[in-house]
């Protein structure tokens, strides 16, 4: 027999988890109120409505839509952030890890996190919860500088301003949430590789370096899509197999 405090640690876990999962599902359709609507111009009611909530059950969640916004964007800071340590652990290029940066910030701002809209809206909110935000902002911008600076000393990288070149990396990936349509021609992961592709060739010393790293990549997804279709053959042999 289990303790009951093995027990109602589980329990306990489980509830925070669906909690979460629950304030994540509302930042979404917060998110979506937000494109269509404006900030502004979007109420607590406009929220409840897109979450399937009553007004009352909502505010069990979030105290009002500034303490969404708070929430969006410490959430999408959390996510980049581990997005980059998880690139400076990686034994790659710099052009690779920062490739994967990108791709994630995007990815995040544009899919993951939709509420991530909102992200040029934090003037509006408190001091306090402004100054959270910068510091982590703050702590990702540094890190980005820092593999354009480890590019740069291994040579991959033409000499510039690591902090300008930053800014203007990050101010056009976060941009993108301002005119990104989700019904649109392109998917958040496509526009995200294109964006790499644009953002890293304008960084790189040698130009042909850029052609190689497409034709590799290219390469690559020809590999796992053919290694994807003989995964397929085999299951669907198999299948035949167990109908005979």
């Amino acid at each position: 027999m289990k303790p009951i405090y093995s027990q109602a640690s589980k329990r306990n876990g489980h509830l925070k988890r669906r909690y979460l999962a629950r304030r994540l599902e509302i930042l979404r359709a917060a998110g979506r109120e937000f494109r269509v609507r404006g900030f502004a111009e979007t109420g607590m009611r406009d929220i409840a409505a897109a979450a399937a909530l009553s007004p009352a059950n909502l505010y069990n969640y979030f105290r009002g839509k500034h303490d969404i916004l708070f929430f969006c964007q410490d959430n999408s800071l959390d996510r980049m952030i581990a997005a980059l340590e998880k690139s400076r652990r990686m034994r790659s290029s710099a052009t690779t890890k920062l490739r994967m940066v990108i791709v994630s910030h995007l990815r995040c701002v544009l899919d993951e996190v939709e509420g991530s809209a909102a992200h040029l809206l934090t003037t509006t909110l408190p001091p306090r919860q402004q100054r959270n935000l910068v510091a982590k902002r703050d702590k990702y911008e540094a890190g980005v500088r820092n593999l354009i600076v480890a590019g740069m000393r291994s040579g991959e990288f033409a000499p510039c301003d690591p902090a300008l070149a930053v800014r203007a990396i990050l101010g056009s990936l976060n941009w993108s949430v301002q005119w990104f349509n989700p019904e649109g021609p392109l998917t958040s992961a496509e526009i995200a590789q294109t964006f790499a592709e644009y953002l890293i060739r304008g960084l790189l010393a040698k130009p042909d370096a850029f052609q190689r790293l497409s034709t590799e990549r290219e390469a690559n997804r020809s590999l796992k899509g053919l290694a994807s279709q003989q995964a397929s053959v085999r299951i669907n042999q198999g299948l035949l197999s167990q109908g005979d």
